[in-house]
């Protein structure tokens, strides 16, 4: 097998890099992680090029235009057009290539935003998305649509994923544009070196389930080796295990040995206040699978931030 990742600088790849490369590799598995560097895959000729280069047999697809919560409220439009062009690229090149299986990114954000909880992978099309980030929910539902056509059309085994959300080492820790967790984690940094108290955008009360990534790594590996179903699959903690965004701020505060007051400024945003998944089907699967215990997580997180705070902060 030679496994391309595209995306393989990012949060989710480098997680599957660590993995691989501490053991869950196999001998037959040759590992190729690619960047925006290595190849602009908006563009249809240089995501060919990257292909014909490389020529993989499997291909996990990371790459994608992403951003937290204000970046999507500013740009919905870019992230429609760059995530499309970008999915219509890699899963074309990869069946010209005769690729045998792509495993593809989504996220629990697409869902329907009037919904009912918990969520799971039958629902994605039932509606429209929150408003907030409808250009990268519409733009990451249409993989869905195309892995149907791919399979339907050409007999192929592509698929995709919906993680909850992804935070670990490598995460963009921009508090502007990031997302929450990272976001948090480098204002704590902040907050405790100024001496300042802590603002948390929002009320606190939007509760999340967080999957720490190298778990979601491992996940990764199971669904490119033996998950052969073209319907995604939900790889999640358990419902029982949302956290609320004050819970969150407080873990990372206690990691951070941060002592000073949290502020919860409400007049911003808090966006979607729930998007509970079911990680019943992955269950079915993989009854036996042990996450990582969310503040043990957090703990590793914050240590991997403070030791590369020069790297991780821009």
């Amino acid at each position: 097998k030679r496994i391309l990742v595209t995306g393989g600088t990012g949060l989710v790849g480098r997680a599957i890099e660590k993995v691989v490369a501490d053991g869950e590799g196999r001998p037959d598995e040759e590992w190729i992680f690619v960047s925006s560097r290595d190849a602009d895959l908006t563009s249809s000729s240089e995501t060919k090029a990257l292909f014909e280069s490389h020529k993989p047999t499997h291909v996990i697809h990371l790459a994608a235009m992403v951003g937290g919560l204000f970046k999507n409220i500013r740009s919905n439009l870019d992230f429609w057009r760059t995530n499309i062009h970008i999915n219509d690229n890699v899963l074309h090149s990869a069946h010209e290539m005769g690729v045998q299986k792509v495993v593809s990114c989504l996220s629990t954000c697409i869902f329907p935003d009037k919904t009912t909880y918990p969520i799971d992978e039958t629902m994605i099309h039932n509606g429209p998305p929150h408003s907030s980030n409808f250009g990268y929910s519409y733009a990451k539902r249409m993989i869905d649509v195309q892995n149907r056509g791919y399979s339907e059309q050409h007999g192929r085994r592509f698929t995709a994923v919906i993680p909850t959300n992804v935070f670990g080492p490598h995460d963009n820790f921009n508090i502007e544009d990031g997302h929450v967790l990272p976001g948090l984690i480098h204002k704590v940094y902040l907050a405790k070196q100024s001496g300042s108290a802590l603002t948390v955008w929002g009320t606190g009360k939007p509760r999340r389930q967080f999957i720490y990534s190298l778990d979601l790594a491992r996940l990764f590996l199971w669904v490119l080796r033996e998950y052969d179903e073209v319907e995604p699959i939900i790889l999640s903690v358990g419902e029982e295990d949302e956290v609320s965004i004050r819970e969150a701020a407080e873990a990372i505060a206690e990691a951070m040995e941060f002592r000073g007051e949290l502020v919860f400024d409400t007049t911003k945003s808090d966006g979607q206040f729930k998007k509970t998944a079911s990680n019943a089907k992955l269950r079915r699967y993989l009854p036996g699978f042990q996450f990582t215990p969310f503040r043990k997580a957090v703990k590793e997180t914050c240590a991997w931030f403070n030791a590369n705070y020069a790297n991780a902060r821009k």
